[in-house]
């Protein structure tokens, strides 16, 4: 018996009458690649809503590993001399800081970034 033939990782699966059949599982080693800093296209916005009336610069668009997310939030926020967060593709950098954050990103290489 198959000890990898674990019938939870199958609940969603339609019975299959073939003899030869044998289930193929998704593999967990299909980890998004982060794009080059050329063909980001990031977006930066101001955000009021949801923080208690405090504004926040919004870095969207974020496409690639959580680490390298983690690494540019890291940048922004220690270059403006504030805090905020990275997750879920988003920057979060407390305070107005739009044309700061796009002139860093423009030095560090993400020539596509911009203001909205």
């Amino acid at each position: 018996m198959d000890k990898n033939n674990d019938w939870k990782k199958r609940l969603d699966i339609v019975y299959s009458t073939n003899p030869d059949y044998h289930y193929q599982a998704e593999s967990d080693d299909a980890e998004t690649q982060t794009l080059p800093k050329e063909k980001q296209m990031l977006r930066i916005s101001l955000d009021k809503r949801n923080r208690k009336g405090k504004a926040v610069t919004l870095v969207t668009g974020f496409a690639g590993t959580d680490d390298d997310l983690q690494e540019l939030g890291r940048l922004l926020k220690t270059k403006c001399g504030v805090g905020g967060s990275a997750k879920e593709g988003e920057i979060i950098v407390q305070g107005d800081h739009r044309q700061k954050v796009l002139e860093i990103l423009q030095k560090e290489g993400y020539a596509k970034s911009r203001i909205i």
